[in-house]
């Protein structure tokens, strides 16, 4: 049997302290499928003294995970810290200089370094594993970076934050709005205190980012993904979905266009009759479209100590199955020297046109107003609906406008033309229609 594969922990929160748990409680099964032992060698986090509800006494203690990613007593390098900077990137690039191994789920260090740290890794020879980075315990990237030779992707799209999805489908479910969701959410640990990062799109942009350098060879480029959050969708929107034959989701969408490529992050209706609209609370799914495949779709947990661990674990069993001397495959899919830099592509028409939802004076004219400025830009309708508003707000209506295939820039010309007009009595709402498997 081959030497053991010493690993060290710099992190022991909820996936660090569950990663060292299954390593514990799974030895034996690990080594049958390995071929060799798996050992936690080290361990790095800030509080010594803090009961994890593991025991971590048999590993050596770094108080700087810098120190223990140079250390000589390990084989990996195990990044659970979090952040695109500090000890997470210095430590990362520390270790795969120092040619160990690494694996991490921190997907913000990987949407902002990842390339310059892929050049390093793959100079070095040695693995950057990142499956957990991406959609929790879905084996997505495993998937694109190995099992899909040979294919060409056309699009790839998904629900990447459990967050928003649960807070959606609570809200679809039980009639409630985005405000009392996102509560009972940050009660239930579904949702950090400040939850800006989930819920205004940070979160599956990262992810989407490295999605897009995967399936088009592409440099990562997370600064330019066009981002939208879902705080601003209320009940009138959910019940209008739902009238129309649709479900609201919030998607990272990426596909090839002639002009570039196209990332976007932005709450989308979806068919109710689509598989992926039938992906509920805290669930991620990923999308996957190619010329030889067709859609594959993978659905799964997509975060917690659990699910995280298990995508943490499947990458170290990776390593721990590699031999000296075998050559590794680059880490986005090609080698990072030949990524390509990422073109953005121009606006272009939606395929699935856009829903928009005005509330407006009840007045005389107003109805023939809007319809002219959606005429005035080549928009073409697929339905109008007004609807009366009760209650004290009994001189407004309620418009609702389904296009057909029109750009994003005849949208947004058109709608805020109406505003100009002075028709509208609250903030519009746009959300895209996208078709989906």
């Amino acid at each position: 049997m081959a030497e053991a594969l010493r690993v060290g922990i710099a992190g022991l929160g909820t996936v660090g302290a569950s990663v060292a748990r299954v390593l514990r409680d799974k030895a034996a099964e690990l080594t049958r499928q390995c071929g060799r032992d798996i050992i936690v060698a080290a361990v790095s986090a800030r509080d010594p003294k803090r009961d994890r509800g593991i025991d971590v006494s048999s590993a050596k203690w770094f108080d700087d995970p810098m120190k223990m990613a140079q250390t000589a007593e390990i084989d990996v390098f195990i990044e659970l810290i979090g952040g695109d900077e500090g000890p997470a990137r210095l430590s990362v690039k520390a270790a795969l200089e120092a040619g160990r191994h690494v694996v991490t789920a921190n997907k913000a260090l990987l949407a902002k370094h990842g390339v310059a740290l892929a050049e390093i890794a793959e100079k070095k020879g040695v693995l950057l594993n990142y499956e957990a980075a991406v959609a929790g315990g879905i084996p997505v990237i495993k998937t694109m970076r190995e099992a899909m030779a040979g294919n060409s992707v056309t699009r790839v799209f998904g629900i990447l934050n459990g967050t928003c999805n649960y807070i959606l489908t609570r809200m679809e479910a039980e009639g409630i709005s985005f405000d009392a969701c996102l509560k009972d959410a940050q009660r239930l640990g579904y949702a950090e205190a400040d939850p800006t990062f989930d819920i205004e799109g940070h979160d599956t942009a990262h992810k989407l980012s490295i999605l897009t350098s995967l399936a088009f060879g592409t440099k990562i480029a997370a600064n330019d993904i066009y981002m939208e959050g879902i705080s601003n969708i209320t009940q009138a929107d959910i019940r209008a979905a739902g009238d129309l034959g649709y479900r609201i989701k919030l998607l990272g969408v990426a596909q090839r266009t002639e002009s570039g490529i196209e990332q976007r992050v932005h709450p989308t209706m979806v068919p109710t009759a689509s598989v992926i609209a039938q992906v509920h609370g805290v669930t991620n799914a990923v999308a996957i479209e190619t010329d030889i495949l067709g859609e594959l779709l993978l659905s799964g947990p997509g975060a917690g100590g659990n699910a995280t661990a298990s995508a943490v674990i499947g990458d170290i069993a990776d390593i721990a199955k590699s031999r000296p001397g075998f050559q590794h495959g680059p880490v986005f899919g090609r080698p990072a020297k030949e990524l390509r830099p990422y073109k953005k592509a121009q606006m272009r028409s939606h395929a699935g046109g856009y829903f928009i939802r005005l509330t407006v004076h009840d007045r005389i004219g107003v109805f023939a107003a809007i319809a002219k400025r959606m005429a005035d830009n080549d928009i073409s309708l697929e339905s109008i609906v007004q609807h009366a508003v009760s209650g004290e707000a009994a001189a407004q209506k309620t418009v609702i406008l389904v296009t057909h295939e029109t750009t994003e820039a005849a949208v947004r010309k058109a709608v805020d033309g109406i505003t100009k007009d002075g028709h509208l009595t609250d903030k519009p709402q746009v959300i895209r229609i996208e078709r989906a498997g």
